[in-house]
């Protein structure tokens, strides 16, 4: 008798164990879903594409709207998409800056950056991430993969446009935590200077503040669900979450970079740039803008955006 409670106990234990793995495993295919797979995101705001004369980088839009863009591309890294790029000249120019979008952004959203950097006298070249806008692929990478994308980008400015050409990479949020991982690969000299803005710490802090913040997910089951959805971006993307690491490529950065980050940033929390920006070995320059949310510096501040901007930059390229 006591053999068959026990058996029956045992089972009953295996069916549980089974069944709360089934759920996570259920869970954690749903949240890569969410985070890794490009489609409309219910937490990320949506955007008029119609300018408005109210708009403080009105002026900007406008002649982003109107510029002529010729279209550059590559191949992946791994060579399994095609991706695209505008590519505006700066007649007379040696400089380019690599502008990098970030999350389900596309090179179309980023057309006030490039004014920005071709008012300072910059060509620019804005790619579309893999999987994002024009640019094919499955999955976003939160700017793991995509790093030795731009290295491709970086080779492309230099076979156009000559090795006497400088070039700086500047990217915003995932642009801006792509830009860091860029900056601790091995590059051609001619990369002069990088500008990050609110970029993270690593993938999978970000993960794990989007799980806390939009979800409300307690430290339970937060752990082991992120650790899953770890595992499944490894099989599915090529890496764990927690691989993709600002501060590590960091830490190997000799280059001289600008960190910008909004002091009123939830969705990227505004603590994660002390820790970057400790983290470089490069000459740095910080500036945390006042009562800014996520990825509005520039519209909050546009004539100190690009005071701030042009003053670093003049110190490095020349």
């Amino acid at each position: 008798m006591k053999r068959i409670k026990h058996k029956k106990l045992w089972l009953s234990l295996s069916a549980v164990t089974l069944l709360v793995f089934v759920i996570f495993i259920g869970a954690g295919c749903y949240f890569f879903k969410m985070a890794c797979v490009p489609g409309p995101k219910s937490f990320l705001s949506s955007s008029s594409n119609k300018l408005k004369k109210s708009d403080p980088l009105y002026k900007e839009k406008l002649w982003f709207k109107k510029i002529n863009k010729q279209k550059w591309y590559i191949n992946s890294a791994d060579n399994r998409y095609q991706l695209d790029a505008n590519y505006i000249p700066k007649s007379g120019s040696n400089k380019t800056v690599i502008v990098l979008p970030g999350y389900m952004d596309t090179k179309e959203d980023m057309g006030e950056y490039d004014a920005l950097f071709h008012e300072l006298g910059y060509n620019t070249l804005t790619p579309d991430p893999r999987s994002q806008g024009k640019s094919e692929g499955k999955y976003i990478g939160y700017g793991w993969p995509e790093k030795d994308d731009i290295k491709k980008w970086i080779d492309l400015v230099l076979e156009k446009n000559g090795a006497k050409q400088q070039i700086v990479v500047y990217g915003l949020s995932m642009g801006a935590a792509t830009a860091m991982m860029v900056s601790g690969l091995k590059l051609p000299h001619q990369v002069r200077a990088f500008i990050e803005d609110c970029g993270y710490t690593s993938v999978k802090d970000e993960i794990e503040h989007e799980a806390q913040v939009l979800y409300n997910m307690p430290a339970f089951p937060r752990f082991p669900l992120v650790e899953i959805l770890s595992g499944i971006n490894r099989i599915k993307v090529g890496y764990f979450m927690n691989d993709g690491s600002s501060v590590n490529q960091l830490h190997k950065n000799q280059r001289p970079m600008l960190f910008i980050h909004g002091d009123r940033d939830t969705f990227v929390p505004t603590k994660m740039v002390y820790t970057n920006y400790s983290a470089t070995r490069g000459p740095k320059k910080l500036w945390v803008t006042p009562n800014s949310k996520h990825a509005k510096s520039f519209a909050d501040h546009p004539k100190l955006y690009r005071q701030k901007i042009g003053d670093f930059l003049s110190q490095y390229v020349k």
